[in-house]
């Protein structure tokens, strides 16, 4: 098998993928691949034609489909190369990439670093154990946005959605806008797992209720849905009897969180996160596995694609350092610092931080546990605060961030642990 060598192998060519590509190119390394199994770049871009993109990114509004525009203009004024259709099957640990397609068969690239960018999918309904038989009209709420977007069609007029997450609520008012009625979202948590603006937007300007603290407890149809039960649960996530409330419905979109997509990167052997089903990355966005970089939604899952595409261009930034320094970090005597996220902070990226390798300042970001109202997010390094800022509410649904300076932690030679926690007023 004829082997290909790339300095920098990019997998995926979503907005993580096209972003890393441009900014390791524009870091001095020319021999960049980017495979991308789907049969056009932009990733999950492509059918979110609703706007809210590249406010931090481009200072305008704009749609998914050009967002990942201007990135893919930047991919082609670059001269990357890159590969569509195309499936990676698997990377080893001395970063041969095998992958395959019509064109080419199954092939082999043998790649001095590695950028893991492939993204996320969504938790399906064999992992949510909803009862009931198993018809027609039920949807992760992702597939019906495709469906809608950019195959033109509608799955249904009569709308349960369960989930509040980002896509649910997004697809409540598209499905609003095309023409069907939206009965109800039911989340199962006492909050939603969606960003403000898009519950502010999406629901409560069509009237479209969101109950709390509810689930699907049984699906009526056998050949298509035909209606819908929901009930409360309480604290322990049970249904409450008595509560059931009867909808009735042909479709069920189903929008129950995302997951980082991340067989491949357990094959190799990288290390994972419990918390984030994601990597764990340090400073530099590499893995355990030297070489190998991992960067947007297969890191960790993101509120905006404008992070996404800072992240990816850090991952990009630092593939090239490593590339160009001939496969060698700057030699650095002082150990990874590892970063501890307690009391509300549900995980960091990155878990680890080196204070010689690290820029000037280094952004490190977070998810809470709970909605959490006039609370401080504060930073120990060792047992010194050194970070204690008030924050009027924070909810899962939207990523914080803290920002780490190098000369503050260059103050501390001693430093053996930075703790990020969320405490009370």
């Amino acid at each position: 098998m004829l082997r290909q060598v790339y300095d920098i192998v990019i997998v995926g060519g979503g907005p993580a993928g096209l972003a890393a590509a441009v900014s390791a190119k524009r870091n001095g390394v020319e021999s960049i691949l980017v495979l991308e199994r789907d049969k056009e770049l932009g990733g999950i871009l492509n059918q979110c034609i609703h706007n809210g993109f590249g406010l931090h990114t481009f200072k305008e509004e704009l749609t998914g489909p050009e967002y990942a525009g201007r990135f893919i203009e930047q991919l082609e004024e670059e001269k990357i190369a890159y590969k569509l259709n195309t499936m990676v099957m698997d990377i080893s640990d001395d970063k041969v990439v095998t992958a395959m397609n019509r064109e080419d068969g199954m092939f082999e690239i043998q790649a001095k670093a590695v950028i893991l960018a492939m993204g996320c999918r969504e938790r399906s309904r064999g992992a949510l154990n909803i009862p009931g038989y198993r018809p027609a009209g039920i949807y992760s709420a992702g597939t019906a946005q495709r469906l809608v977007n950019m195959e033109g069609y509608m799955p249904g007029r009569e709308v349960v959605i369960l989930g509040s997450g980002d896509i649910g609520l997004i697809m409540a008012r598209r499905m609003t806008l095309e023409g069907a009625k939206v009965k109800v979202v039911a989340e199962l948590l006492p909050y939603s797992g969606g960003l403000k603006r898009n519950i502010v937007q999406c629901l409560d300007d069509f009237g479209i209720p969101l109950k709390l603290s509810h689930t699907v407890v049984d699906i009526d149809g056998k050949e298509r849905v035909e209606g819908i039960t929901i009930a409360q649960v309480d604290e322990n996530r049970r249904p409450i009897p008595g509560t059931e409330e009867h909808y009735t419905c042909d479709t069920l979109l189903l929008s129950c969180g995302l997951i980082p997509e991340n067989e491949i990167s357990s094959s190799l052997g990288v290390e994972m996160s419990p918390v984030t089903s994601g990597p764990l990355v340090n400073e530099c966005l590499e893995t355990n596995i030297e070489g190998v970089f991992a960067c947007g939604n297969v890191l960790h899952v993101h509120d905006l694609v404008d992070f996404v595409s800072e992240e990816a261009g850090a991952a990009g930034k630092h593939a090239a350092e490593y590339v160009k320094n001939g496969a060698k970090h700057p030699s650095s005597d002082a150990k990874d610092i590892p970063i501890t996220a307690t009391q509300g902070a549900r995980y960091t990226v990155p878990k680890t931080i080196n204070p010689d390798r690290m820029d000037e300042k280094h952004i490190v970001r977070f998810r809470v546990g709970d909605v959490y109202k006039n609370c401080y997010v504060s930073v120990y390094l060792n047992d010194q605060r050194v970070i204690h800022r008030k924050r009027p509410v924070m909810a899962p649904g939207e990523m914080e961030e803290v920002v780490l300076k190098k000369e503050e932690l260059a103050a501390f030679p001693d430093l053996t642990q930075i703790t990020v926690k969320i405490e009370e007023a």
